[in-house]
């Protein structure tokens, strides 16, 4: 049975999807996961792998849905876009990551995308 948090997080991932295909991205693998981590969303951007990390929030509690994606996460983030570039024979392939933010504080979902949010240089 999905949690509350689960269905939320779906939810969001639904939305961002959406938007990004809006926006001329071509989604092609949604929730990847490794033992080393998991990527929400992997696709392709204007011939850029894009690695997409998608965060909903119903409230500003515990932060902003893109305050929440930190070095830890993003480290987690990283290991996994290395092994799905290796497991892929991508290495050479220009590749990015981004989130995405998706706040459902209000009646009308808040969707804030950050292209190129951080890199494989950050968060060691």
């Amino acid at each position: 049975m999905e949690s509350r948090r689960q269905s939320l997080g779906r939810t969001g991932e639904e939305m961002a999807r959406k938007y990004l295909e809006q926006h001329g991205f071509k989604i092609i693998k949604r929730n990847f996961r490794c033992l080393v981590g998991e990527i929400d969303l992997i696709a392709l951007h204007h011939g850029v792998l894009v690695f997409i990390e998608v965060k909903t929030r119903t409230a500003d509690v515990l932060g902003s849905p893109l305050e929440s994606v930190d070095g830890r996460k993003q480290r987690r983030v990283m290991r996994a876009a290395m092994f799905y570039l290796s497991q892929h024979r991508l290495h050479d392939h220009e590749a990015r990551f981004d989130v995405v933010g998706v706040s459902m504080k209000t009646g009308t979902p808040m969707i804030e995308h950050i292209a190129n949010a951080f890199d494989f240089s950050e968060g060691g």
